[in-house]
Formats: C-alpha cells, sequence, structure tokens
C-alpha cells in the first residue's frame, strides 16, 4: 500500500465529479480518471487499475450497481468500490454490497469523512459499521437455497470459525467479539482473517452478507 491512494471518481454529474476531484487531490489523493457512467467506470478501472472507485448508482446507460458487478466479477479485482448515494440504507445498497461493494457513503459525506473512508477500505476494511451491516441486511436479505450452495461452502470453517463468523454477524465489534468468547483481540483478527481468506471474501461486509445468505444466521437473531 505504497505509494498515493489512487482513485475514479463515476458520477453522471460532472459538478460533483469536479467537487470530489478538489477534495481528493487537496489531501494528495490521485484521482487517475473520471466516468460519466458505469460502462466508463469499468472501462477506467480496467486501464488505470485504481484502488479504489467513488460509485454513483443512478447513471446513465449502465448503472453503479451493474458496474460495481462487473469491476469486481471472480474477486480477482484488488479495486475496492465505495457506493455513493443520496438514500440511506435502502435496496440499492443491499446489493451493492452483495455485488462485493466495501460499503457506501451519503452525497453529503463531509471531505475528513470521504478522505478518510477512502483510505480505510485501501487497507482492506469494510466502511460499514458491524451493526449498520446487520440492520440493512436484516431489512433485505433473502434466503435462497440455489444462491447458498452455490455461493459459499461453509463446511471449511473450523467450528470456532463458524462461532466467530455467527457472532460477527450480530453486529459485534472484535473488542465484543474478543470479550463474548474470551480470547484475545489478536486472536479474533486472526479468526477473522481466516474466514475471509477461506471464503474469498473482500471484508467483513462481505462476510455479513454471507453469514445471512447461507442461513448460518437468520434475519432477527439475537444479538
Amino acid at each position: 500500500m505504497s505509494g498515493p491512494l489512487r482513485v475514479v471518481i463515476a458520477d453522471d454529474q460532472a459538478l460533483v465529479r469536479t467537487g470530489f476531484r478538489m477534495i481528493l487531490t487537496a489531501d494528495g489523493i490521485e484521482v487517475v480518471a473520471e466516468a460519466a457512467d458505469g460502462a466508463e467506470a469499468v472501462a477506467a478501472v480496467r486501464r488505470t487499475r485504481p484502488d479504489a472507485v467513488l460509485m454513483d448508482i443512478r447513471m446513465p446507460r449502465m448503472d453503479g450497481l451493474e458496474a460495481t458487478r462487473q469491476i469486481l466479477a471472480g474477486g480477482a479485482s484488488e479495486t475496492r468500490v465505495l457506493i455513493l448515494t443520496t438514500y440511506d440504507l435502502d435496496q440499492y445498497v443491499y446489493d451493492a454490497l452483495t455485488a462485493g461493494a466495501s460499503g457506501f457513503l451519503l452525497k453529503d459525506v463531509t471531505p475528513e469523512h470521504l478522505v478518510a473512508a477512502l483510505r480505510l477500505v485501501r487497507s482492506g476494511d469494510a466502511l460499514l459499521a458491524p451493526a449498520i451491516t446487520r440492520r440493512l441486511i436484516e431489512r433485505f436479505a433473502r434466503r435462497d437455497e440455489a444462491k447458498a450452495a452455490l455461493h459459499r461452502d461453509l463446511s471449511e470453517l473450523t467450528p470456532r470459525e463458524l462461532e466467530v463468523l455467527r457472532l460477527l454477524a450480530t453486529g459485534l465489534t472484535n473488542a465484543e467479539l474478543a470479550d463474548r468468547l474470551t480470547l484475545s483481540p489478536t486472536t479474533v483478527k486472526t479468526h477473522v482473517a481466516r474466514i475471509l481468506s477461506k471464503l474469498g471474501l473482500r471484508d467483513r461486509v462481505q462476510a455479513v452478507v454471507v453469514a445471512y445468505e447461507t442461513g448460518l444466521i437468520s434475519p432477527g437473531a439475537p444479538r
């Protein structure tokens, strides 16, 4: 992760793109490309291989959801996608997370929060707090037997890793997991890292999605 953070900005409004570019460049972040629709965003990512994309959802020709799917298809891309939206906790955001996005930002985000969010996802973390992720997924998640069977094989996880994943999906932080399981924070981080590695996941947001989609935990489960 050495060198400047490299970002693509995808939004159909030129004024929005200009504003974000000014904020990012002022903080030493390199904007390697801009895109006015999803198709341009996909092409820009393939051409420049950025660390992250600020992706609007509603754009002409190809929306941000489909662009996110294409960019992250197969799990090979190292690029992280942050969704930009004017709507809080809606179906679009859930669809983006299931497509592999690392989180979302409202368009009225402060400059400081925008910069911090990009640096956070570059480090490999996810933007959403676990409890927010849980509330979002509980609102929209539906268990799909075919998708669950195809999506992940949880049998690769040890009993302890399954326990950690189940608790993680209820919204517990690493510190709370350590307290609940009587483990050190370092051990919890190791378990979470192994879960992500075994299931081919980018971050804990995707882990929460998988826990619900495979039926490991059900909406409304006690915290």
